[in-house]
């Protein structure tokens, strides 16, 4: 039991890897708010062919 509680506060006690997790969770949510205005900006390069395309169709025309 004594090893036990010897491994735990050596665990809370060490450190070494937070500074790579902190990075991978900031790289997380860097991808996470790419991921979620990928959607928007798909609307808005749709709308914004569609009009050329129409201004195109339409001075040939």
């Amino acid at each position: 039991m004594k090893n036990v509680k010897q491994l735990l506060m050596r665990l809370v006690a060490e450190d070494s890897g937070q500074d790579l997790i902190e990075y991978a969770l900031v790289a997380a949510l860097v991808g996470l708010g790419s991921v979620a205005s990928i959607g928007s900006l798909t609307n808005s390069l749709q709308n914004t062919f569609n009009g050329i395309g129409s201004a195109l169709t339409n001075a040939v025309a």
